[in-house]
Order: structure tokens, then sequence, then C-alpha cells
């Protein structure tokens, strides 16, 4: 097992921060009403409230709604940016009255965004943050049809709105406080993901620790493979695999890989290890609950292979992991429920190109060229929605921690995605390395990405699929402890009243069972280096 030297960098630097921060003039903190007259560059206070501590009551939509948590007393800011023309992003900020610990968490978005996530606030407050979220510029996330003629606003959603949410955003605590955090924070997960390691990429210094968790980073393959499922089900009429089937695929391909792991518990370690043929599944006589049709078994095929361009074999996205394919609101939901063009990845697929790419409400799937059509929509729509550059030395030598989480048994987004940006880093900082300090210094320093097995989309799932990965960058940024592994918890795989732990383990690493105690206590693990 793979020992870890921490270094006490960080730490000097917190004592460097703690003592800026005690050296620094500290002003007398204002009255939350008083900030509806704070004047800032390029943003507008439309209102500034002190909210009494209670159940949350935001508005109806995604990210509003009613919390079961009891909100803390705050002072919340809201803000209308306007960084160009076209512009209007509207973003909230909640500054605790009392016992604010000195530090900001900005936090993420989903899907198509288009509505400010107070819900995801919560928790940030409860643990004394101060917090913001943005709309990314837009409202109403159920497509892209406000990016249809304007481009700005496409921007604002890309990588402006989270940026300039967060300018603004530190710009009210400071005028609040008195003084600005002293450590600053992002976590998303899905398009919050994505928005995490932009500002990684392009915005290095907006934040100390970035938590991403199963990022939609490679946004304009990501849609791609979501039309190449959508093609592959509906190839012929006998093409879609109905939900009950997925049951069958899921179990054969557990009898087929399960104990490669060493552990025979229905998750899978590593699912790119499986080499399961769907062909086994195909239907000896008539077609029934247990098995495929070819045009099934054809289609089963495309989306394990994932999108390819036709001309020049290239793989475009990877294909979806097997081994969850019967998980309760994963594959039946997002990729072949009864009606495969009503999927979630359809619909987010369609939204992309016949509104962000071609501005065609009335697009057909259909005609997607995978090598003509995917290259335009790279240069029109990717170049601001692709968090995939992998020079990341600018966010390293700013001091700046990623940690990166994906579920083997995300739906939505294929985690062989996280591990290809990952490895592009690392195989970037091998080509070119850092100068200075950090120069010859490995990768874990700064970056670690973290595969659950059996996890879901951001959650749920079989196994250990709920973990505290933020306490974890916490510790990391400021006292400069590096996570080896993670602890999850979660249920056994098969039994929902069984509870197990097992450790997480930083790539390329896996748990491994030690072959005594109970499998499902993460004691009797360790991380080690797969096998293959």
């Amino acid at each position: 097992m793979r020992r870890l030297t921490v270094s006490n960098r960080p730490l000097l630097l917190a004592v460097v921060v703690s003592l800026f921060i005690s050296a620094s003039p500290v002003l007398a903190q204002q009255s939350c009403e008083s900030l509806s007259t704070l004047k800032l560059s390029g943003a507008t206070v439309t209102s500034a409230a002190t909210i009494p501590a209670g159940p949350l009551a935001g508005p109806a939509g995604p990210g509003g709604g009613t919390s079961a948590a009891t909100v803390p007393a705050r002072c919340e800011v809201k803000l209308t940016i306007r960084p160009s023309r076209d512009s209007e992003i509207k973003s909230a900020v909640w500054l605790p009255v009392d016992g604010w610990n000195g530090k900001y968490q900005q936090v993420g978005s989903g899907g198509w965004a288009g509505s400010i996530g107070y819900r995801a606030m919560v928790e940030p407050l409860i643990r004394g943050y101060a917090v913001a979220a943005t709309d990314n510029g837009h409202e109403g996330g159920g497509g892209a049809a406000w990016a249809i003629g304007h481009p700005e606003k496409l921007i604002d959603f890309g990588y402006r709105a989270v940026h300039e949410t967060s300018v603004q955003a530190k710009a009210v605590i400071r005028a609040f406080y008195g003084r600005d955090p002293a450590w600053s924070y992002f976590a998303g997960c899905s398009n919050g993901g994505r928005e995490a390691l932009m500002e990684a990429q392009r915005y290095p210094e907006d934040f100390n620790g970035i938590l991403a968790g199963a990022p939609a980073s490679d946004w304009s393959h990501l849609f791609t493979g979501f039309v190449w499922n959508e093609r592959a089900l509906l190839k012929s009429p006998g093409s879609s695999i109905p939900p009950a089937k997925l049951p069958a695929i899921q179990n054969a391909v557990l009898a087929a890989c399960d104990s490669q792991d060493g552990l025979k518990d229905g998750l899978l370690s590593d699912p790119r290890t499986c080499r399961f043929d769907p062909a086994v599944l195909l239907c000896k006589d008539a077609d029934g609950p247990n098995c495929l049709t070819a045009a099934q078994v054809d289609a089963l095929k495309a989306i394990y292979g994932g999108a390819k361009n036709p001309r020049t074999g290239e793989q475009i996205f990877p294909g979806w992991p097997a081994g969850s394919e019967a998980a309760p609101g994963g594959w039946a939901a997002w990729i072949t429920p009864a009606n495969p063009a009503a999927s979630v990845q359809a619909n987010f697929g369609n939204t992309y190109y016949g509104q962000a790419v071609f501005e065609d409400p009335k697009w057909d799937f259909r005609t997607l060229d995978f090598d003509r059509d995917v290259r335009f929509g790279d240069a029109k729509a990717g170049a601001v929605l692709n968090a995939t550059n992998p020079d990341l030395r600018s966010f390293r030598a700013a001091g700046g921690k990623l940690l990166q989480y994906h579920g083997w048994g995300d739906a939505a987004i294929s985690a062989v995605s996280s591990i290809e940006y990952y490895d592009s880093v690392q195989t970037f900082l091998s080509k070119f390395p850092d100068a200075g300090s950090n120069a010859g210094r490995p990768i874990a320093d700064f970056y670690r990405l973290f595969m659950a097995p059996g996890m879901g989309h951001c959650g749920g799932g079989a196994g250990p699929n709920s973990f505290d990965a933020f306490s974890a960058l916490e510790n990391w940024v400021e006292k400069g402890i590096a996570p080896a592994l993670l602890i999850g918890t979660g249920t056994v795989a098969g039994d929902s009243t069984k509870k197990m732990t097992r450790p997480i383990c930083a790539y390329p690493e896996v748990a491994q069972y030690k072959g005594t105690g109970d499998p499902n206590d993460a004691v009797n693990f360790m991380c080690a280096a797969p096998s293959r």
C-alpha cells in the first residue's frame, strides 16, 4: 500500500493568512439592510434583508422549494450582474448573522441551470460559511432556448456567471464583515462539477479548494454521446431495450465479472476490466424478459462502446460502464426508458444540438453527422462549455487543491470521462512540468480523483455512495492533510436493509479485500494498485 507524505507548506500558508487577517484593519460589521445601497462594479444589489432562522422558503422549481433542515439566521443579498450588454446574471449571497467561520463557499448548479440553488446553500450556511449561488445568467432550466441568438448568455452559462458571482460575493462579504474570507471553496456536481473544473482552468485564483463531483466537463462530447445512445436505441423498431430487461443485463454482467476484484459482492471496483459480451444474452428462441434480440444486442454494444467518429474511428466520448444497469433511477430514466426518445439523455442531447448549436428548435437528432456536426458544435459551443483544458499549472502555483469524485454506476455521465481528464492532466504535466517549487512534484500533490463503486449520479446507487469529501478538502487546504482515501457508507448491493462501509481510494488505487473479516466493514480493505 502506498505511503503518503504530507507537505507542511499549507500549514505555513495558514499561519501567514492568519497573521495577515489579524494584522489587517477590521471594519465594523454593517447592518444587513445597509447593504442594499452597496455600490459594486458591474453588479447591482437588488435586495438585502435579514431572514430569521427557520425552514427554507425559497421559490418553487429547481433549487428552490423547502428544506427539512432549520436554516440559521442570515443576511440574504440578491445581486444582478451584467458583464456584457446581454447579460443578466442573478445570484444570491447568504451571510451568517452569527458564527461566521471566516470562510466562503460557492455552490454549483445542475443541468442547464436557470435558477439559484437555494437548497444547496443550506448545508454550507449551517457549517458557518458565507455562501453564494447563481442562476448562470438565465431563467428556466428545461433546455437551452435562451441561448438562441444570445451568444453572451452562452458564455455566462459556460463560465462567466460563476466567476463573476465569486468576485461580487467576496465584495459583499468584505462590506458586511469588514474583512475578506480566509479561505474560499467551490463545490458542485454534474454541471456544477464542470463549473468546478472550469474555475480551476480559467480562474485559478478564485478558490483555494475545489470539489468537482461527476463533472460534465466534456460537455459537447457528452451530449453527443447522449444522441449516440438515442440513435442506437431507435435505430430500428426492435432496438429499444425495455427497462424490464435491465435486471437480466446487470445479472449477466455480474456473473461474468463480479469476482474479478477478489470479492463477489455485487460491485465492480473498476468496470473497465470487465470484458462482458452482450451477445451471451441473445435470445435463442422467442423474445423474453431474460434475453435480448439481435437489434437489442447491437444497441447495448453501442452504449457500452461509446460515440465514435464514423470517418476516423476516433472515440468522441467513452461508453457507459457495465454493472449498474438496473440501479433505481439509473439507465431506466437516463438511457433506456420505455420510450428512448423521452430519456433524460435524449432531452439534453436534443436541446444541446437543436438550441445551443444549430439554434433550430425543429432540429431532428436523426440528422446528426457524428463527424462534421460534432466539429461544428465543438467550435461554436464547446469552446465556451467544455472544461477539458489539462493545464492546471496556474491553479497549482496559486496553492489550489482539487478533489474530484465520480460514481462508477453513474447513468448520466460516463465515469470513464473523469479518469480521462485526470490522465490528460497527468500527461500534460509530464510534458510541460511546473517551474519553481512545484517542479517534479506528483499530480497527487494538488489533484486527487476518487472513483466510487456502484454510486449513481452525484449519489445514490449501490455500495459506498455517501462520503464527506468536503471535509477532506478542508483538511487538505487548511491543514495540509492530503486524503489517501474517503470512507464511504451505503447499503449492500442487493440488500438495501444491510449497511456497509468501504474505503474509496485515490485513483489509480482501488479498495482490495484483505481476505478475512466482514466484507462490509472498511477496516478489512486496503488501497492498492488494481490487478489487470
